[in-house]
């Protein structure tokens, strides 16, 4: 496991370096039409208390039953983080009061989770992987939603998201900087939307982290942490730990101590917050709830789950390198999206998949970012861009050509081999158009040939000549090949 941080990690402090220990819970809430215990809808967005059964407001009376989707979900989650699935299971109790959990408890899994332990591969950088520890998963249910702005007066309660099912998946404290805290919540993400068990969005809070951040000397036993309570984006996360940990380094450099306690980040101040300290932490009271049997399944089950997975993204990077011999950071790219990956592959096959990786990444990728569109939404097809790339690698069109043609096929659409056609882009091979360029060329440049006869490195100026002469169609291997024999080089 990664347990001491390199020293290019460590942090410079007033009196030497410090090094940052970060764990993280991420609750992901699971993708099902229907919550964890009733059959209310969990879709996002709709009127408050529209989608509350008398379960999910904690009705006297009411029983709760067990969603089996969810606890499918659950487990191929576990399965996708190469984790240890647990046969038998336990929900319990957590006791607390707050004004939007109906019941004054959440049915949560304590001691028997439904998923023991695993561990995720992340890409920290084009160069630097490391492997983060995951402890366990277990399923619990969402609390509502107190809206503060409503009224002047008053605070309501909106039970929407109470009840909906969340994979809590905690993390060993086996992060050490702000950017490998960013790249696991990457990563976690790809992960879950490949499974499809989590939808991964964060602006709606359906994946929200709890961030764990403690400092120490290097070498030496882990410090006090303190938690950052539901951090709602990637670049936030990183900058909380950032923030937290200078703060933490502060106080030990002045001869203080950290206190436990949960915290805020405040991504306008760029700070933490004290919201209250772990020390009068409630004893939550866990007992095993009553309403509900153990969970058990057995390895059949498990079994049958596991064949309907889909290749994920750490083996489908493995088969891109392997197969289309691209560059392992390409594939990387590639694969963070399930429809990326999916695009790239429709137009590589059968094709040069480098070109292909080229211009999905650099190319599509790039307008696609710049435009705020997503694989979805892209207005080139794969089938369209596969077409071009054929185009470039037949010598129909060049490189150059290639960028007008996609310019044209993202703003207009079309048979990028037709519009070649009937627009007359096709780059020129024929020599004896190439030749009547370069002679006229030559004839009015005596000077520059002497220079280039001493110096062939000018022959690059008379390519770009050519180039100017024929509007960028001529082919530049041609050019190259009739020049050196004209000019003798």
């Amino acid at each position: 496991m990664n347990t001491h941080a390199k020293p290019s990690k460590l942090v410079k402090g007033a009196t030497g370096d410090w090094e940052i220990v970060v764990g993280m819970e991420i609750h992901a809430q699971v993708t099902s039409k229907s919550k964890l215990f009733s059959g209310a809808s969990t879709e996002f967005g709709g009127e408050p208390n529209s989608h509350v059964s008398l379960v999910d407001a904690a009705m006297p009376g009411m029983l709760p039953v067990i969603n089996e989707e969810c606890v499918k979900q659950a487990i191929r989650t576990g399965l996708g983080l190469k984790a240890q699935i647990n046969h038998r299971s336990v929900f319990d109790r957590k006791n607390y009061f707050y004004p939007d959990l109906p019941q004054g408890y959440q049915i949560s899994q304590f001691k028997s989770p439904i998923v023991g332990e695993g561990e995720v591969i992340v890409d920290v950088t084009a160069s630097e992987q490391i492997v983060v520890g995951i402890e366990r998963l277990h399923l619990e249910q969402d609390a509502g939603k107190s809206l503060h702005d409503q009224s002047a007066t008053e605070s309501y309660v909106d039970l929407n998201r109470s009840g909906v099912a969340l994979m809590e998946i905690v993390s060993k404290p086996d992060i050490r900087s702000a950017e490998e805290a960013r790249a696991y919540v990457t990563k976690l993400r790809t992960i879950l939307r490949y499974l499809g068990t989590c939808d991964g969005n964060m602006e709606e809070g359906s994946l929200r982290a709890d961030v764990n951040v403690s400092v120490r000397r290097p070498g030496e036993p882990l410090g006090t942490r303190c938690e950052i309570k539901n951090v709602n984006s990637i670049r936030f996360i990183g900058q909380a730990v950032d923030v937290e940990a200078r703060r933490q380094i502060g106080i030990l450099e002045d001869g203080g101590s950290i206190s436990q306690e949960t915290r805020l980040f405040d991504p306008a101040r760029g700070e933490t917050r004290s919201m209250r300290s772990k020390e009068e932490a409630h004893d939550y009271r866990y007992f095993p709830d009553p309403d509900l049997l153990p969970l058990e399944f057995d390895q059949a089950y498990v079994d049958a789950l596991a064949s309907g997975l889909p290749e994920l993204p750490d083996e489908k990077r493995s088969r891109f390198i392997a197969d289309y011999g691209i560059p392992s950071y390409d594939a990387g790219v590639l694969v963070m999206e399930r429809e990326s990956a999916d695009y790239f592959e429709a137009v590589a096959k059968g094709r040069d998949a480098k070109i292909a990786a080229n211009w999905v990444i650099n190319e599509l990728f790039g307008r696609l970012n710049k435009e705020g569109k997503t694989i979805a939404t892209s207005p080139v097809s794969a089938a369209q861009l596969g077409s071009i790339v054929d185009l470039i690698t037949t010598g129909t069109i060049s490189g150059k050509i290639a960028k007008d043609l996609f310019e044209i096929v993202w703003t207009e659409g079309g048979d990028p081999s037709a519009l070649v056609e009937t627009r007359g882009m096709k780059q020129v091979t024929d020599t004896g158009a190439i030749e009547q360029a370069v002679d006229a060329i030559i004839a009015a440049n005596p000077d520059k040939v002497a220079q280039a006869q001493a110096k062939p490195t000018m022959l690059g100026w008379f390519v770009g000549q050519v180039m100017k002469q024929t509007g960028g169609k001529a082919n530049p291997q041609a050019v190259n090949d009739v020049l050196k024999q004209k000019l003798g080089i």
